[in-house]
This record gives C-alpha cells, sequence and structure tokens, in this order.
C-alpha cells in the first residue's frame, strides 16, 4: 500500500487503519521486530549489550527510500531482504562492530510476519473500539425503539408485525459475536513468528527457544509452540473474523437501503452538506454510507478465499502462497474498518419515519395479522382448519379489495369462535409482538 492519498480512501478506508498498512508504517514494523530482535539476544548473551544501541538507532523508517527497496524487493521477491541489507548498512556506517549482528539467526519470514502480526494488532484495537461504539449505539437504539411496530418482511415480501427495536437487537446480536471473535484472536492467532531458516532455530542452537521467548517478552505476543512459517490457519482465521465483521455490517445496511426505498421510506440516513445527491436528479438522497459497506461486504468474500486457497503451502516455506497473503490481510481489514466507520455513521444519525411504519402495518389490508388470526383460531378449531380458513379470507379480501378484518366478519365460521373485540385485538397494531421484548432484553443484557 502507497502512502499518497486516494480517491476512493475516504469511502472504502478509514483513517486510523489505513495508517497501520501503509508503506512506511510496514516498513517500521519490520525495523520494531529487528530492534527487539537485537534486545532480546542481547538479554540472552546470544549478541554483545553494546550492539543493541546501534541498532535500535537505525531501526526508523524515516531513514530509507520506500522507492529503492520498492525496487529492490521486486528482484529480491520479499521487502525484508533489502530492509535488512539496508538496515546493516545504516549500523555499519556508525559502528561496524554492531552490524555484525544485524537479523542474528532470523529469517525473511520471521521479520515479515511478526511485522503483519504487530500491524494486524494495532489495527484490530482501532476496529475493536470503534465497533464497541457502534454496538453502544444499536443497544441504545433497540432499547428506544422496542414499541415501534413495522412489517417483518420474508423474502422481500411483508411477513409478520415486528419492532424496529427486536431489527436493532439482530444487529447487535451480530456484532456482539464478532466482538468476541475479534478479542479471542490475541489469544492463539497474533502470535510471534521466530523459527530461523525452516523453522528450527539452529542457528541459535540450545538458544532458540530462550531468544524466542525474550522476543515475545520484547513484543509482548505469545510465543506459540512452534514456528508456523507454512501452517497458514491463524491468517485464514484473523481474515475470516474480520470478514464476518464485514458481512454483518453489510447485513445491517442492506436492511438500512431497503427501509430507504422511496416505495418504502420508513428509514433514512443521515443528511450532510454533499452527503447522498445526485450529479443528474436533483432530489436525491441516495445511501452513501450503506452502499460503501454492501460493496465491502461484496469484495471482501473473494479476498477471503485467497487466503483459504493459500492454506495448503508446501514444506517449510512456501513458493508463491505466503506472498499472496501480503496485501490480502491488510485489504480484508482496511474494508472491514472503512464499512464499520460508516455502518457507525448511519446508525448514529439514523432517521425513522414511525407513522409510515405504523401505516404500513395496515397497507396491505390487516394481511400481516394473518397469522394471528390462524393461531388464535386454531386453538379452536384445529391448526389445519384454521389455517384454510384464513388462507380463503386473505385470497378473498385481496379479489375483492377489503381489509382482512372485514372480510373475517363476514364468515360464520368465524365469527362462531371470535367475537368483534377479539377480532379487534388481533389487529392492533402492538398485538403481535411475541417474544420481541424478551429477545431484545437477553442481548442488551450481553451488551
Amino acid at each position: 500500500m502507497n502512502q499518497t492519498p486516494s480517491l476512493l480512501g475516504g469511502l472504502f478506508g478509514e483513517p486510523a487503519v489505513d495508517a497501520v498498512f501503509t508503506d512506511v508504517a510496514r516498513l517500521q514494523a519490520m525495523l520494531d521486530v529487528e530492534a527487539a530482535l537485537a534486545r532480546a539476544q542481547a538479554r540472552c548473551a546470544v549478541i554483545p549489550q553494546a550492539a543493541v544501541a546501534p541498532i535500535e538507532a537505525a531501526c526508523n523508517a524515516a531513514h530509507y527510500d520506500v522507492s529503492a527497496l520498492s525496487a529492490a524487493t521486486a528482484l529480491s521477491g520479499n521487502p525484508a531482504i533489502p530492509l535488512v541489507k539496508a538496515l546493516t548498512a545504516q549500523v555499519k556506517a556508525n559502528d561496524a562492530e554492531a552490524a555484525r549482528w544485524v537479523h542474528w539467526g532470523a529469517t525473511s519470514q520471521d521479520i515479515i510476519d511478526t511485522g503483519a502480526v504487530l500491524q494486524l494488532r494495532a489495527a484490530r484495537e482501532h476496529v475493536l473500539s470503534r465497533l464497541q461504539t457502534l454496538c453502544t449505539a444499536l443497544a441504545q437504539l433497540a432499547d428506544a425503539e422496542r414499541g415501534t411496530g413495522l412489517p417483518g418482511r420474508t423474502l422481500l415480501q411483508q411477513a409478520v408485525p415486528v419492532t424496529f427495536g427486536l431489527k436493532a437487537a439482530g444487529w447487535l446480536d451480530a456484532l456482539q459475536r464478532s466482538q468476541r471473535r475479534l478479542q479471542a484472536l490475541g489469544e492463539d492467532t497474533l502470535v510471534l513468528q521466530f523459527g530461523g531458516a525452516a523453522g528450527t532455530l539452529a542457528s541459535l542452537q540450545h538458544r532458540g527457544l530462550d531468544v524466542a521467548q525474550a522476543l515475545g517478552e520484547e513484543l509482548q505476543l505469545p510465543v506459540p509452540a512452534l514456528p508456523w512459517h507454512t501452517a497458514r490457519d491463524r491468517v485464514a482465521e484473523l481474515g475470516s473474523a474480520f470478514a464476518l465483521l464485514t458481512g454483518s455490517l453489510g447485513k445491517i445496511a442492506t436492511d438500512i437501503v431497503l427501509l430507504m426505498q422511496s416505495e418504502v421510506a420508513e428509514a433514512v440516513e443521515p443528511a450532510g452538506e454533499g452527503k447522498g445527491g445526485s450529479s443528474a436528479m436533483p432530489h436525491k438522497r441516495n445511501p452513501v454510507g450503506c452502499v460503501a459497506a454492501i460493496a465491502a461486504a461484496t469484495r471482501v468474500p473473494g479476498l477471503l478465499s485467497t487466503l483459504y486457497s493459500a492454506m495448503p503451502q508446501p514444506h517449510e516455506r512456501a513458493a508463491g502462497q505466503w506472498h499472496a497473503e501480503w496485501e490480502t490481510v491488510p485489504e480484508i481489514v482496511r474494508l472491514c474498518a472503512g464499512s464499520l466507520a460508516q455502518v457507525t455513521v448511519v446508525v448514529q444519525g439514523l432517521q425513522l419515519d414511525r407513522a409510515r411504519m405504523l401505516q404500513h402495518l395496515d397497507s396491505h389490508g390487516g394481511l400481516l395479522y394473518a397469522e394471528a388470526v390462524a393461531v388464535t383460531l386454531g386453538e379452536r378449531i384445529g391448526k389445519a382448519a384454521a389455517h384454510a380458513l384464513v388462507e380463503q379470507a386473505a385470497q378473498r379480501a385481496l379479489g375483492q379489495s377489503q381489509h382482512l378484518r372485514a372480510v373475517l366478519a363476514q364468515m360464520p365460521e368465524v365469527t362462531a369462535q371470535l367475537s368483534a373485540e377479539q377480532l379487534d385485538a388481533l389487529f392492533a397494531a402492538d398485538s403481535w409482538r411475541g417474544m420481541a421484548d424478551t429477545w431484545i432484553d437477553r442481548v442488551l443484557a450481553r451488551a
């Protein structure tokens, strides 16, 4: 990733996370590993203590030419090789003896993978913080709108009444699962990579584990049971956690986009200067935040498939599969963070037309309450008979453009079982909420 402003970066990215994955940030992460390696090896008496300060002083990305390193990477096959060469030269210019101990016992993949883990750990913290903000907003929305009825929709058709609070609680429930997944990454996924040329750390002989543990302490990273150069389930798991969050955000955005349709108009994204307009139609108010989130949810699965495809890596070092991860993982995380930023703004400023929601509950002649009538009748005449009777009434209501309540009142089979008051109660706007409040409370209890 380069450091120049991107035309689409503001739409699909998020500044704090984008900054974690710039070229300079990638270099700095690798240099941080090199500096920590020197400190760890000095602690273990593998290299002289005097070598640490000159190496640390040279581990500043500002000392290096990104363009030159880029050109060298194209020839060497990975960025660590030219970086270590440049780092060694930088150290040697000030302390020739210390230069002998640069990158001692490590391999390029140790530096690249562990540097990437440092970047991903930082990005995860940004995402978790922003995700908590969104979860708080959704919790407030779910509680505040628990009594706001609107049509539930299945296969994009009106089905039975639900509440907007329940819808928001459903969004929140999915995001809470993503919170737990992202938090769990620190235990077994965001871990140290340090194995040397082929995973044995033979160059450090009997001090290999000591150095690995000291390096883990320096970087505050767990030390796995053994190096994972070609065991890439950790990478796929990490990508999956961010992809699942991106998909859940896309679900929220999709629901809101559908509620924003002109013919529905039950909800609308927050307005702003220059936000959501059209170059051709002055009246348009487009769901731009949701569109960005849906685009991210559309792109990420293809990127994730790359990580799964790259898992069967040969022997002790990959031949292209590992390299396919380098740009893929940051792009997944960046798209996730950008989607999260967009959806947070949308949810925090979401505008609801509660009157229109209530109007839509009765907009199809009371058909949304057909299930309520069928269940109530079923307790008296049996489920199958009640279903057939209400289905017949619904067809008549549609064919004659009548309200279902009126048709049912004309059917002796119904009036023999249900009084006028009972029918009225079944067609009341808040009469068929079921367990909605209970489900909302259960989700909020976990928030």
